[in-house]
């Protein structure tokens, strides 16, 4: 890399700062809701996992596709999703993303080739395999990204998922997003080979690891494995190092299984502190930066006005979607045993919708 950076690069660079930034502010907000309890269900944190987030988004083309596991509110924005159907969502509100049906781990925006949250651990790795299954089968060029978190490479569904992207050739790259904890659990003791790349190599697949503190590191790594997925149809398994400075979830505070020296120590390289000290070496004002933070603290503020005055789904659309046209003959026998209301419901208002 050289010493002073071009204009171009330095731009794209003050690009992925905002993403980050808005990242942060919007998990933060969103934790404040939670506990105000304006958003319920579960709620999982990215704070401290913005480079990674972001410089792998920022990899992806605009026609690839992406899936991803629940704590999925980072990766939503940083795909260009608007902060009002992301937090409209977390409302369960008509006007989210999911018009209100999914909530926090099932985000979704088809349009943008993002193909949901999924809050089963490892449930989106064959998801991921049959959208690259289906992309070859068509002769497009895309890639899938399928974003996992550390716990979720010690399923039945990584393995099976591994196996048939390495056997059928398929474009599609596995980012494990390693924040040293699945729910409460290290790395080290719930994986008996704790370098979770390596892992790939049973299947005869390329995997690496990176710094998932480093913007730059991670576009890298992300764009290089993407390229060969598109063009030679090589899966391939990315490991991104970070840590996440919230609990599991809201529910969690984080401090019995971890200290605060600890995570004192990562904050002590928080990737958005890291992004932000190079661009003021790069020549960004200090004042450029506290208006841009100051412009994103506006559009969370306004995203929780948006989420608040919007409306809830209507009960009658609720179950829309949920069986295909055509299917009323297979499901006639589910009828009898709907006496709580799912009759009108889910057979007759939302079948075939």
């Amino acid at each position: 890399m050289t010493l002073a950076m071009t204009t171009s690069a330095r731009e794209l660079l003050r690009r992925a700062y905002e993403q980050m930034v808005l990242i942060r502010a919007f998990e933060t907000e969103a934790e404040r809701q939670y506990k105000a309890d304006l958003i319920g269900g579960y709620c999982h944190l990215s704070s401290g996992q913005e480079a990674a987030i972001v410089g792998a988004m920022d990899a992806l083309g605009d026609d690839d596709l992406l899936v991803t596991g629940y704590r999925c509110h980072g990766f939503a924005l940083a795909r260009g999703v608007s902060p009002e159907a992301v937090m409209a969502e977390l409302f369960g509100r008509r006007h989210g993303c999911a018009h209100g049906r999914g909530g926090s781990m099932h985000l979704l925006d088809v349009e943008r080739g993002f193909f949901g949250g999924w809050g089963i651990v490892a449930g989106q790795l064959p998801v991921a395999v049959g959208l690259a299954l289906a992309l070859v089968r068509q002769g497009k060029p895309q890639a899938v990204l399928c974003e996992l978190g550390d716990g979720a490479v010690n399923m039945g569904a990584w393995h099976e998922s591994l196996n048939l992207a390495a056997l059928w050739s398929l474009p599609v790259v596995f980012l494990v997003v390693n924040n040293e904890y699945g729910m409460g659990t290290s790395v080290e003791r719930a994986s008996a080979e704790p370098e979770l790349y390596k892992r790939a190599c049973a299947f005869g697949m390329h995997g690496e690891r990176v710094d998932g503190d480093d913007y730059d590191a991670v576009a890298e790594s992300a764009g290089r494995l993407l390229r060969r997925a598109r063009d030679k149809r090589e899966p391939a398994v990315l490991e991104a190092m970070t840590y996440r400075y919230r609990g599991h979830s809201v529910a969690d505070a984080g401090l019995s299984y971890r200290t605060k020296d600890e995570i004192e120590a990562w904050k002590g390289k928080d990737p958005i502190a890291l992004t932000r000290g190079r661009l003021i070496e790069q020549g960004v004002s200090e004042q450029e930066l506290a208006g841009l933070e100051r412009d994103v603290d506006e559009r969370v503020e306004a995203a929780v006005a948006y989420a608040t005055a919007d409306e809830a789904p209507r009960v009658e659309e609720l179950a829309a979607g949920v069986y295909a046209p055509g299917s009323a003959e297979q499901f006639e026998r589910m009828r009898p045993g709907s006496p709580f209301g799912e009759l009108d419901l889910v057979f007759n208002s939302g079948l075939g919708r």
